[in-house]
């Protein structure tokens, strides 16, 4: 098995973050410090940070509603985790991250190659947001969202955002629904503060086709086969359309 699948089965994290712990030697298989050429057998004695981690035979897919106050992962001292939130034996990560005052969905696994698949941008997965902003963003505003802005010197790729229609919106505060392709490290709120309406709220209701649906915060389920067969895949390249002041996007 390659170093990083191995890795990835063991539920260290996503195939990037295996491969950034081996090119950091903070792995070792039977004593000897994990290359990208080796061939790890299943029952070899592999040590990430000295700790032994073993690859699972089962991969798990979860869908949970990350309630405000918890971390998307571990590695904090003294901060609730939402991986304490599941109760299932495996060893679970994260495939991308909600800040800790962020709610909605979060996917959890310990399949490294799903979690590439869902976080990479050229597979084009949708991340779908409910923010909830400060004052009511103009439809020029709305349209430089679209378009992308310069954030440290890089454009954002083009976004589809829209304000919502049937929510509770006065001159103070506003929900916004934006779609997403590409995920920098606090992308929406970043841009909506640039753009003068920082984010107050915000609920990740989709990734790709899988919703948030019903369940309620700490609530989590499994995924179907058909669903992780869909995050697995490589969709169609996709044109961005442009999206006008409504409940739904223009078609």
């Amino acid at each position: 098995m390659k170093p990083q699948r191995f890795l990835a089965a063991a539920g260290i994290g996503s195939r990037r973050m295996c491969e950034r712990l081996i090119l950091e030697q903070r792995v070792t298989v039977n004593g000897q410090t994990m290359t990208f050429n080796m061939d790890v057998q299943s029952d070899a004695d592999v040590r990430v940070d000295g700790k032994p981690v073993h690859a699972s035979d089962e991969s798990i897919y979860l869908a949970l509603h990350k309630p405000a106050g918890y971390i998307s992962d571990r590695g904090i001292p003294h901060e609730k985790s939402a991986l304490d939130l599941v109760s299932v034996p495996q060893r679970l990560f994260a495939v991308g991250r909600l800040d800790k005052d962020a709610t909605g969905l979060l996917l959890l696994t310990n399949d490294g190659e799903m979690a590439f698949h869902v976080t990479h941008p050229r597979y084009e997965h949708e991340k779908e947001y409910r923010v909830l902003v400060s004052g009511r963003p103009s439809e020029d505003t709305l349209d430089q969202w679209r378009a992308g802005i310069i954030l440290h010197g890089e454009k954002t790729a083009p976004a589809k955002v829209w304000l919502e229609s049937n929510a509770r919106t006065t001159t103070q505060e506003t929900w916004v629904r934006v779609i997403l392709h590409e995920g920098r490290k606090r992308q929406v709120k970043r841009v909506a503060r640039q753009l003068g309406h920082p984010v107050k709220q915000l609920i990740r209701v989709r990734i790709g086709a899988i919703q948030l649906g019903d369940l309620k915060p700490g609530e989590w389920r499994r995924l179907s086969a058909g669903e992780v067969d869909g995050l697995k895949a490589t969709p169609p390249t996709q044109q961005p359309a442009m999206y006008f002041s409504d409940e739904t996007p223009a078609q």
